[in-house]
């Protein structure tokens, strides 16, 4: 094989990597399970596809499964199988950002490597504590994979992490797994059979967006919490 036809190999291989269906097709389950706990446990797993592939895997357990994806998995597998591979990356983050601290930001920006995703990891951890960073991080892309390395750096304790970690793994892969599934046949009746791979993607990046409501919750309850704050402090002041 030429050095061309390597590259276009390559090429290929991430591309699966980085399409869900693509990645259903061809690495099935054991896909799954691996691309959930390196884009929670590995720094350069922040550009896979989380919930994407999770609402994906769940249509690929309903019955519309051939249709809409052309390949079949077992949902017993999904909903057992994601919670554990996403709790176990997050755990293998924590201890690794636990054992080298800040070393393991200390890189020059690249491709696969922004600082800024660094900054906006420790942002949550300052603006919402311990517990809510590390269940709202689940349903954030990017965020979600660099969180639990900083939690480590920040000393989070290994009891507190664990649990909500636990608690934040199986409320994301299992509620976006079944939010596919139950959804399946409401796509196959909606999207023509010939149309799928066209409004397919659009519908998963609606499940991503929903997925942020959580998010923008919390910044609005901040703020309108610290805007209360200060009217507070502004009447105090004119009494005194």
């Amino acid at each position: 094989m030429d050095t061309a036809a390597k590259y276009r190999a390559l090429a290929g291989g991430l591309g699966s990597l980085l399409n869900p269906k693509d990645l259903l097709q061809n690495f099935g389950l054991l896909g799954v399970w691996a691309i959930l706990f390196a884009e929670t446990g590995l720094l350069i797993g922040f550009f896979f596809p989380g919930d994407s592939l999770l609402f994906l895997a769940g249509v690929a357990a309903s019955s519309a499964a051939q249709q809409l994806v052309g390949v079949h998995l077992n949902m017993a597998g999904l909903l057992i199988g994601c919670p554990i591979a996403a709790i176990a990356g997050a755990q293998l983050g924590h201890f690794l950002g636990a054992r080298y601290g800040r070393r393991m930001f200390e890189r020059p920006n690249s491709r696969l490597f922004n600082r800024e995703h660094v900054v906006r990891a420790e942002y949550y951890f300052n603006r919402f504590g311990p517990a809510k960073a590390i269940l709202l991080a689940r349903f954030t892309p990017i965020i979600r994979t660099f969180l639990n390395p900083m939690a480590g750096v920040l000393e989070v304790p290994a009891g507190t992490f664990f649990i909500w970690n636990v608690i934040g793994g199986v409320v994301w892969t299992d509620g976006v797994l079944l939010a596919g599934y139950y959804l399946a046949d409401k796509i196959k009746n909606v999207i023509p059979p010939d149309k799928i791979d066209v409004y397919l993607l659009p519908f998963i990046a609606l499940i991503v967006l929903i997925s942020l409501i959580p998010i923008f919750i919390e910044i609005i309850r901040a703020r309108r919490a610290k805007r209360g704050a200060g009217r507070h402090a502004v009447s105090r002041d004119e009494r005194g």
